[in-house]
């Protein structure tokens, strides 16, 4: 569910996750977006890329399997997410969201989410951000059901996943 207006939104917390990527994988990013361009439009459309050479043998297990996300119940328990929601950008996407941030902030971030339901990894930036739009316009307890049964159906077709 979305938070009011009257309580602070964008707020910073820590997003517990199983490790996928090896150490130092924002650097290698870093240098692999100045020195590859096809990997670098790849990116800067998807946020993602299909056989990234960051993510540990492990790592690629447990996104197939949605497991890494797992921690994040304990997100949930301290009430910093909720189980459907938007979710979590990173800090350095906040200026790429537009204005599509100042909806998607008041929302708390969640587990899974339209985005997980509809494409998750084949789709763009710019389309997740107007799926966490269309899911800030309908919230509601019925449409966060209907996004859990999805959810479900999703992660053991592992629909998305990369």
């Amino acid at each position: 569910m979305c938070k009011k207006e009257s309580e602070k939104i964008g707020k910073l917390f820590t997003l517990y996750k199983f490790r996928t990527m090896v150490v130092n994988a924002d650097k290698i990013l870093i240098k692999k977006l100045k020195s590859d361009k096809e990997f670098r439009e790849k990116y800067l459309n998807y946020r993602k890329v299909e056989n990234d050479e960051r993510i540990t043998k492990i790592g690629k297990i447990l996104r197939k399997t949605s497991l890494d996300e797992f921690p994040q119940f304990i997100n949930v328990l301290k009430g910093e997410m909720s189980l459907v929601g938007p979710r979590p950008y990173l800090n350095r996407e906040k200026k790429d969201m537009g204005n599509s941030y100042h909806y998607i902030i008041k929302c708390k971030p969640g587990i899974t989410g339209l985005w997980q339901v509809s494409g998750r990894s084949h789709t763009t930036f710019k389309e997740r951000l107007k799926l966490d739009i269309e899911y800030y316009n309908n919230r509601g307890l019925w449409y966060d059901i209907k996004i859990i049964f999805k959810t479900v159906l999703s992660v053991f077709k592992k629909d998305g996943a990369m």
